[in-house]
């Protein structure tokens, strides 16, 4: 008989890590709490920890975009300013 695989959220993957990281409680004994192999929260916690810059990057690359647009409809306004013809 094979057994199901399970899968998990990241939502539930991301609480575990965290409270891994916390103290509170060790890896075998969080892991045993969640029925889960001590392998697998370490795993977790390795790409969690390998991925958390992600965030802020993700955060600067958005203001970059941003500003960039604003520059650019600024200079289109400029432009326009400049086609027009002057008012008397």
């Amino acid at each position: 008989m094979s057994r199901k695989r399970r899968n998990f959220t990241a939502k539930f993957k991301s609480d575990l890590v965290l409270e891994l990281l916390k103290g509170d409680k060790d890896l075998n004994a969080l892991a045993a709490e969640n029925s889960i192999q001590p392998n697998l929260l370490r795993n977790w916690k390795k790409e969690f920890l390998d991925k958390v810059s992600v965030v802020f990057d993700d955060f600067r690359e958005e203001n970059i975009r941003e500003k960039l647009k604003t520059s650019a409809k600024k200079k289109q306004l400029m432009l326009k300013k400049l086609d027009s013809p002057p008012c008397r």
